[in-house]
């Protein structure tokens, strides 16, 4: 079962239909487990930030919060999705500032987006705003088609440059020993990408961040991708590169990631 609420009540075929036809707005997603969610903080922090750059005022934490109590109501476990947008922006008024409307979306749980090493194809592709998590998904859902017409898993993004940055649905580490090499280059701040990085020295593993060149990808010896349906997947080859076996290194980043308290709604 699936809820859908706008500013706390629930979503109207009207107010839908702004979400549908002006493909302008900011969101953040998360898993929900008995009530908590692991990052809530920096999720919550994220839309406060998006709304402020995207609309010209935030909505407070606390109002996000509540709208995410009333939506979930008396589930302590699915897939939540929280989205931006405003009902007055549109191409022909898009100078409209002010407070935009929440809608909170309730699914049930998803599933990882793999359980097995990755075949990922280099793409030449960045981001628009890509600091943003934006809800300008074309470039990325044909990303992901591309790639698995030419028998991949997914798409992985590198500038004109070559300088790696992120895939489609995801950030990515690299392995380099018991040391993960982080991309440095335009990308989102992932939020499971963050929890891993504050936990990563309680699991032995290192790291540092660096730009990567598309040629540097074979010196690796292993990487994995991240968000916040798959905690930490394998990649198994990158282009015509094939990785060695790093499944205990991608446990470690995996327990990373577990070690962060999950917090309550």
């Amino acid at each position: 079962m699936t809820n859908l609420w706008i500013d706390g009540a629930p979503a109207t075929s009207e107010g839908l239909a702004r979400q549908a036809l002006v493909n302008y707005g900011a969101y953040t997603s998360f898993a929900v487990d008995n009530g908590a969610v692991r990052g809530l903080d920096r999720h919550l922090a994220r839309l406060v930030q998006s709304a402020d750059a995207l609309f010209g005022e935030a909505v407070p934490e606390g109002e996000i919060r509540r709208q995410l109590q009333l939506a979930l109501g008396d589930r302590t476990r699915g897939y939540a999705r929280i989205s931006l947008f405003s009902p007055e922006i549109s191409p022909r008024t898009p100078d409209v500032e002010g407070r935009p409307s929440v809608m909170v979306g309730v699914f049930p749980p998803v599933a990882p987006l793999s359980e097995q090493p990755l075949r990922l194809q280099v793409q030449t592709y960045a981001r628009e705003s890509a600091d943003l998590k934006h809800v300008a998904t074309f470039g990325l859902i044909r990303a992901r088609r591309l790639a698995r017409r030419g028998g991949f898993d997914d798409a992985l993004f590198a500038d004109a440059d070559g300088r790696v940055s992120e895939g489609t649905l995801w950030n990515i580490g690299f392995l380099q020993g018991d040391t993960v090499v982080w991309p440095d280059a335009p990308m989102l701040a992932g939020v499971s990408q963050a929890l891993i990085r504050d936990h990563l020295s309680e699991v032995g593993l290192g790291q540092t961040t660096r730009v990567i060149q598309v040629e540097d990808l074979p010196r690796f010896d292993g990487a994995f991708i991240t968000n916040s349906a798959t905690p930490a997947c394998a990649v198994g080859a990158i282009d015509g590169h094939t990785y060695g076996d790093a499944g205990d290194r991608v446990a470690r980043v995996a327990t990373a990631w577990a070690l962060a308290a999950p917090q309550p709604v």
